[in-house]
C-alpha cells in the first residue's frame, strides 16, 4: 500500500478472485448515487488506484451532521433485489468472502446466504459456541423489521472507512456495497464506535427510522461480527453470541 502525491494505491499480489474489482464496483455505485467517493483510476486482479483523498480534516458539529444527512440521502437510493448491486455474488467483507447473490427478500440475502453460513463456518472452525449457530438458524424476516427497499448501502461503515478532508467534508472508501436495509450501516457504525451522535441524529431527520429499529441493532451486526470471529478470533465469538442471542431475542 504507497501513497503519493499522485492516486492512492493498494496492491496484493495473493488477491482473492475479484477482490479490487468488487471495491471498484462498490465505488461506482455509490459515486452514481451521490456519495462522496474517491474516483477509480484503474483496477486489475492485484490492485487498485483511486484518488487521493486531501488530508488534513477534523470532525466537527457541522461535519458530523453533515455526513448524517448526506448519508440518508444516499439510503433514498433503491434496487430491484436485494444483494450485489451488478448481479455478481462474489464479495469481501475486510479479508472475508460473502455471498451476496441477488435475492428477493432480505431474508434470504441477510440470513440464509450470510448469517446462517458464517455461523456454520465459525462453528466448524472451532471458534463459536454451536449453541449460536441455532441462535442463528431461530432468526427469521419477523427479525428484520417492517419491509422497506433493497437499499444501497456502504457495507462496511465502520469509522475508518470515512474520510474527513481538509475542507470537512466526509468521503466513503473501502465499501462492500450492495442492496440491503439501510439500517445495516447504522448498526456499522455503532459497533466499533468513531461517529457522534450527531450523525445519527441528522440521519434520522432527514431520513426517519421505522419504529424499534434499536432493537434490530443486534441482527444487523451479526455479519460483521461473524467475520471478525473467522478473521481474529478472540473476544469477537462472545460479542457475536451476544449478538445473535438479542437478534433472537
Amino acid at each position: 500500500m504507497t501513497r503519493a502525491d499522485g492516486p492512492f494505491t493498494k496492491t496484493r499480489a495473493d488477491a482473492p478472485t475479484l477482490f479490487f474489482d468488487r471495491e471498484a464496483v462498490g465505488l461506482r455505485a455509490l459515486a452514481a448515487a451521490g456519495a462522496r467517493v474517491p474516483e477509480v483510476l484503474g483496477v486489475s486482479r492485484t490492485g487498485i488506484s483511486i484518488e487521493q483523498v486531501p488530508s488534513g480534516g477534523h470532525r466537527t458539529a457541522a461535519s458530523e451532521e453533515a455526513f448524517g444527512r448526506e448519508l440518508a440521502a444516499l439510503h433514498r437510493t433503491t434496487g430491484d433485489r436485494y444483494g450485489a448491486v451488478d448481479g455478481e455474488p462474489t464479495a469481501y467483507l475486510g479479508d472475508c468472502p460473502v455471498d451476496l447473490a441477488p435475492c428477493d427478500t432480505l431474508a434470504e440475502s441477510w440470513l440464509d446466504r450470510r448469517v446462517v453460513p458464517l455461523a456454520r463456518r465459525a462453528v466448524e472452525s472451532g471458534r463459536l459456541d454451536p449453541s449460536s449457530l441455532a441462535d442463528a438458524r431461530a432468526l427469521g424476516a419477523e427479525h428484520l423489521g417492517p419491509v422497506e427497499p433493497p437499499t444501497l448501502v456502504h457495507g462496511d461503515l465502520w469509522a475508518g472507512n470515512r474520510l474527513v478532508d481538509d475542507r470537512g467534508r466526509s468521503w466513503l472508501v473501502d465499501p462492500c456495497a450492495h442492496y440491503a436495509h439501510r439500517e445495516v450501516d447504522l448498526a456499522m457504525m455503532q459497533l466499533f464506535g468513531g461517529f457522534s451522535g450527531r450523525v445519527l441524529a441528522a440521519y434520522v431527520e432527514a431520513f426517519p427510522l421505522a419504529e424499534g429499529w434499536e432493537r434490530r441493532t443486534a441482527v444487523f451486526q451479526t455479519v460483521p461480527l461473524l467475520v471478525h470471529v473467522l478473521l481474529f478470533g478472540g473476544g469477537y465469538a462472545v460479542q457475536a453470541g451476544d449478538a445473535l442471542r438479542a437478534a433472537r431475542g
